[in-house]
C-alpha cells in the first residue's frame, strides 16, 4: 500500500476511479447468454452452469429435504449466531415500516401514501470460496417483512451440484423455500426471462462480481428492476491519532479478502498514523487464509495523507464509499459532514464486520461511487409507494379553477375539461353555492 502525500485537488478525480473490465466485452458476453436463455430456457442455463461452474446437476431446484437436512450439517454455535443476526436485522428493518399519513392539502382535498409489496423478487447469493449466507438475512428478512409473495433465491452450486449448507440453513430459517442451484450471468438471465422451472421476477437483488453486475444492468433493459448497480466491495477509513492501528488494519483486510479487485482506501492527517497502520497490515495479512487475494487488493490500494479532517471528508464524499469508517476522536461530529456513503461506522469499536453480519443494518450497499445517488437496501426496496387522493365536492370547487388555468396554459384542454364538467355539474346541482 503506497502513501500519497497531500495530493492536489486536480488529481482527486483520478484517485477515486475504480478499475473495471472492458464494459463492451462484458455487454457482448451478457447479451449472448441472455439471448440463449430467452430462446432455450433451462437447457441454456444447464449448459452455462456446466461451462462456468463445472456442474452437471440437471435438477436446478433444491428440494425441501435438502433444505431441512442442512440444519444437521451446521454446528449449533453457528446456527445460534445466525439466529442472533436474524433477530437484530429483523428489529432494525421492522422499525422502517411506515403508517399512512393523510394530509389535507386544501379543504376537501386529502392525499396520502401507502406501501404495497413487490410480488415477485429474485435474490442472488454469491457462493464459491466465500458463501455469503449472511446476504440471505439482509435480503430475505426485509422481503418477508414487506410481504413479497414469491421470493426466488439463486446461488451457484459446487462441482458436485451441492449448495453450501449455511446458505440452505439460512434460507430455510427466514422462510425462503424456492432455491435454485444456478449462479452467475445465467442466474440473472433466468430471473429476467423465466425458464421452464425458474420463475421470472419483478425485481432482482443481490451482490456479485462484475459479470453479475453487468447482467443485472442488462436485466433492466428487459423490464426487470434491480436493487442498485453494485460491484467489488470497498471500504474507506479516515483515521487520526485516536485510532487503534491494529483495528484499522484489520478493517482494511476484512474488505481486501473479498477479492483481488476489492477497493481499500486509507486517509489520515498524520503520516505516522498511516505508517503504523501499514506496519500492522503487513503483519496481519501473513496470517490470513485468503492472503493471496488480500495481497492483490492491497497492492492496488492507497493511503493518502491530507492536511486536515475536512480535506479527508471532502475526498471521501467524492469517492462515495460503500463502507466508511471514522476511526477518529470526534466521530459523531465528523459524521455530520458525510454526504455520500453506503454505511458509516463510528469510532474504534464499530467494525465494518458488524454491519456485514449482525448489528442490524443492511450490508447490501452501493459501490463504485453509486453511493452518491443510491441508498443501500432497506424495507423500502421491497415495496412500491402508491399515492392516493380523495377530493370532495368542496375540494374540487376549491382546487378546480387553478387546475383549469394551469391546464389551459399548457394547452391541454382535455385536462381542463375534466375539471370543468365537474364544476358545471355542481353549479347545476347547487346553483347558489358556486
Amino acid at each position: 500500500m503506497k502513501i500519497i502525500n497531500n495530493p492536489a485537488n486536480s488529481i482527486w478525480p483520478e484517485l477515486v476511479k475504480r478499475p473495471s473490465k472492458n464494459p463492451l466485452e462484458l455487454r457482448v458476453l451478457v447479451k449472448r447468454i441472455f439471448s440463449d436463455i430467452k430462446k432455450k430456457g433451462d437447457l441454456a442455463v444447464y449448459n452455462y452452469n456446466k461451462k462456468f461452474d463445472r456442474c452437471d446437476r440437471k435438477e436446478f431446484k433444491i428440494s425441501s429435504q435438502e433444505l431441512e437436512n442442512a440444519t444437521d450439517l451446521l454446528p449449533d454455535n453457528l446456527k445460534k449466531a445466525i439466529e442472533l443476526a436474524r433477530d437484530n436485522i429483523s428489529k432494525f428493518h421492522a422499525a422502517q415500516k411506515e403508517n399512512p399519513l393523510e394530509i389535507e392539502t386544501t379543504t376537501g382535498v386529502v392525499c396520502w401514501r401507502e406501501s404495497r409489496p413487490i410480488e415477485k423478487v429474485g435474490i442472488y447469493i454469491p457462493s464459491g470460496s466465500a458463501p455469503l449466507f449472511s446476504t440471505i438475512l439482509m435480503l430475505g428478512i426485509p422481503a418477508k417483512l414487506a410481504g413479497c409473495t414469491d421470493i426466488i433465491l439463486c446461488t451457484p452450486p459446487d462441482e458436485n451440484g451441492k449448495i453450501n449448507p449455511a446458505i440452505l440453513f439460512t434460507a430455510n430459517l427466514v422462510g425462503i423455500s424456492t432455491v435454485f442451484a444456478v449462479g452467475g450471468i445465467q442466474a440473472i438471465g433466468a430471473l429476467t426471462f423465466g425458464t421452464e422451472t425458474i420463475p421470472k421476477v419483478d425485481k432482482i437483488f443481490g451482490p456479485g462480481n462484475q459479470y453479475v453486475t453487468a447482467a443485472k444492468q442488462m436485466a433492466q433493459l428487459h423490464g426487470r428492476a434491480i436493487d442498485m448497480p453494485a460491484g467489488p466491495s470497498e471500504v474507506l477509513i479516515i483515521a487520526d491519532s485516536n485510532c487503534v492501528p491494529a483495528f484499522v488494519a484489520a478493517d482494511l483486510l476484512s474488505q481486501a479478502e473479498h477479492g483481488a479487485d476489492s477497493q481499500v482506501v486509507l486517509l489520515s492527517t498524520e503520516v505516522t498514523v498511516l505508517q503504523k497502520i501499514i506496519t500492522e497490515l503487513n503483519l496481519q495479512i501473513q496470517k490470513l487464509p485468503r492472503k493471496d487475494v488480500a495481497t492483490k487488493a492491497i497492492e492496488n490500494s492507497v493511503a493518502i495523507h491530507f492536511k486536515n479532517l475536512e480535506e479527508c471528508m471532502n475526498f471521501s464524499n467524492l469517492y462515495a464509499p460503500e463502507h466508511l469508517i471514522l476511526a477518529v476522536k470526534e466521530a459523531r461530529t465528523l459524521s455530520q459532514k458525510v454526504k455520500s456513503a453506503g454505511s458509516v461506522f463510528l469510532g474504534n469499536y464499530s467494525c465494518e464486520s458488524a454491519g456485514d453480519y449482525a448489528s442490524g443494518t443492511n450490508h447490501t450497499l452501493p459501490t463504485n461511487g453509486f453511493a452518491s445517488s443510491y441508498s443501500g437496501v432497506s424495507l423500502d426496496s421491497f415495496v412500491k409507494k402508491i399515492t392516493f387522493q380523495e377530493i370532495s365536492e368542496t375540494g374540487i370547487q376549491n382546487l378546480g379553477p387553478s387546475i383549469e388555468l394551469m391546464a389551459e396554459a399548457e394547452q391541454l384542454f382535455a385536462h381542463k375539461q375534466a375539471v370543468t364538467v365537474r364544476l358545471e355539474q355542481l353549479k347545476n346541482k347547487n346553483p347558489n353555492t358556486i
